[in-house]
């Protein structure tokens, strides 16, 4: 796509932002970009993944989102401000966007126990030409508890990263590496085997960053199987990430665009910041059914 399409629409998203409270017709996106209606549609269409009208309609519930978190006004009162004509219209809306109905999302403080698209976490808004990378991709969140825990791991010589890694160790028999496949068979296992990225605090040196674990009961007294370690992890909270199924053919593509979203995303917008010493960044094995899951630690501001 063009410099200039990609400018006409940038100014339709600019019309929709600024009008979001007010009725938004077809013609009126049309003449935002200087286009005919139809082209207007089709370029839309082609940049963003949305027709116009999907694209404002995921705006408005996102906005009012923000404003039922925001506020004490009533459901109704948000509902008509965003062009909703009833409160069960908007109620059925909100609940297919966003998982939870309007209400209980509005009274709780915390999104824990419940999944929020990214598009509501990220308000950052920026127009700049080379953002065009699939804006349908969906990354849900949420925030969950771990316990007191232990961390049973094997390091790496030097990886930085998964492939580094099964580079270094070689590929176990399910695909995975050959101490994923040790992990596994720890039944005591409190969670599935994740791949780490190692904060500085729990990296010896000389040993590389990224490694694979799995973490059991902090009373744990089974057996450590050989050339594997052990870390003490606290009590702390995660913000859990969870990217949209995809085609396992298109499995580099998905995992690399909710990773590229997770590195943009500033957990201040829920009053948390990241604690990267209170336990590793960790990835679940991805898989196209559930989507790519990458967890990182927080803690309250």
């Amino acid at each position: 796509m063009g410099d200039e399409q990609v400018e006409a629409v940038n100014r339709m998203k600019a019309y929709i932002s600024d009008h979001l409270q007010e009725h938004i017709t077809a013609r009126d996106v049309a003449m935002a970009a200087g286009y005919s209606q139809y082209h207007a549609a089709r370029v839309f269409k082609a940049e963003t993944g949305l027709s116009p009208f999907e694209y404002i309609r995921r705006e408005r519930l996102t906005a009012a989102a923000h404003a039922l978190r925001t506020s004490d006004r009533r459901v109704l009162d948000i509902a008509l401000d965003f062009v909703f004509d009833s409160h069960e219209g908007f109620t059925r809306a909100f609940a297919n966007g966003f998982g939870i109905a309007p209400k209980q999302f509005a009274s709780r403080p915390q999104p824990d126990g419940w999944l929020i698209p990214y598009r509501y976490l990220d308000r950052t808004k920026s127009r700049h030409k080379g953002q065009v990378m699939n804006q349908t991709a969906v990354i849900f969140t949420q925030i969950v508890e771990r316990p007191a825990r232990k961390l049973i791991l094997k390091r790496s010589r030097h990886a930085s990263d998964y492939f580094e890694y099964v580079e270094e160790f070689g590929c176990g028999d399910e695909g995975n590496s050959v101490p994923w496949d040790i992990l596994v068979g720890i039944k005591e296992a409190l969670y599935e085997p994740v791949g780490l990225w190692l904060p500085e605090n729990m990296r010896p040196e000389d040993t590389g960053i990224y490694a694979h674990g799995v973490e059991v009961a902090a009373d744990y007294r089974g057996t450590i199987p050989d050339g594997l370690d052990v870390i003490d992890l606290p009590p702390c909270k995660l913000v859990v990430f969870q990217g949209e199924p995809y085609d396992d053919a298109d499995y580099q593509t998905a995992v690399g665009l909710c990773m590229e979203r997770i590195s943009s995303f500033d957990p201040k917008v829920y009053g948390f910041e990241y604690a990267p010493e209170m336990a590793p960044r960790m990835q679940l094995a991805p898989l196209g059914w559930r989507g790519y899951i990458e967890m990182l630690p927080v803690r309250q501001i």
